[in-house]
């Protein structure tokens, strides 16, 4: 399975939002979860475990994951943040990647990750509408 996943934030911090994708056989899923005011880093964090919980409530078995986020995939990779506010999100998400026997996080160019960008900014647009009413 391969999940593409994008946190966004309408300020930095601001309204956030998270976009997630999962491709897989038989499988063609998108996301838009809507979340608090937090940094775009943080959303970026949160998209991720979003993403590694829907793969892990498909029982998925190999699961590449693919980010614009160098600080998220990073993190990932040294299984360290240095950050405070990102520990309990990486601790998290090291927590669902042992439910995967095959995982491979990787970093993608903004350009490459465009509709999880989407799913993420539709989000927070929702949240822009429904505080305006």
């Amino acid at each position: 399975m391969d999940i593409y996943v994008d946190g966004a934030s309408a300020g930095n911090p601001g309204i956030s939002g998270a976009g997630i994708i999962l491709v897989g056989e038989n499988l063609y899923e998108q996301h838009a979860y809507p979340l608090s005011v937090m940094s775009n880093h943080e959303a970026e964090f949160i998209a991720i475990k979003l993403g590694l919980e829907l793969a892990v409530t498909k029982q998925a078995h190999f699961v590449r994951l693919y980010s614009d986020s160098k600080v998220a995939i990073e993190a990932l990779e040294k299984r360290y943040v240095k950050n405070p506010l990102f520990k309990p999100h990486l601790t998290e998400i090291l927590n669902l990647t042992e439910k995967i026997p095959l995982f491979y996080p990787a970093w993608r160019h903004v350009t490459q990750n465009k509709q999880a960008d989407q799913l993420a900014k539709q989000a927070i647009q929702k949240q822009k509408e429904l505080g305006d009413q």
